[in-house]
């Protein structure tokens, strides 16, 4: 599933859905990955079945499965041209955002 044209409530399904095919491949109950993460069944079934949940609840799961790699490249700011490096490590010193100009 292309996520750019995708609504919210779709990508947290695919998510939860692949979250589901993680624990199958691996061959772990609902129960026994719910314990190793350290939550209750009923919110491992929500999130594989609404992809719902709290960020919390994602990394301890993504943990449990061996998975927390995968948010390694998550968030991280795209760097393309020189230009857009050097702002990149001006932003990663600046407390605040920049305030925006009116035109």
């Amino acid at each position: 599933m292309a996520f750019i044209l995708a609504t919210a409530d779709e990508i947290l399904h695919t998510l939860g859905q692949r979250i589901r095919a993680q624990r199958l491949a691996q061959g772990l109950p609902q129960s026994e990955l719910a314990q190793m993460a350290g939550l209750s069944l009923g919110a491992l079934r929500k999130l594989e079945n609404s992809g719902q949940s709290s960020l919390e609840t994602w990394v301890r799961i993504l943990q449990a499965l061996g998975l927390a790699s995968e948010l390694d490249d998550l968030l991280v700011l795209a760097q393309q041209s020189i230009a857009q490096m050097q702002r990149a490590e001006v932003a990663r010193q600046r407390q605040r955002a920049p305030r925006r100009t009116r035109p």
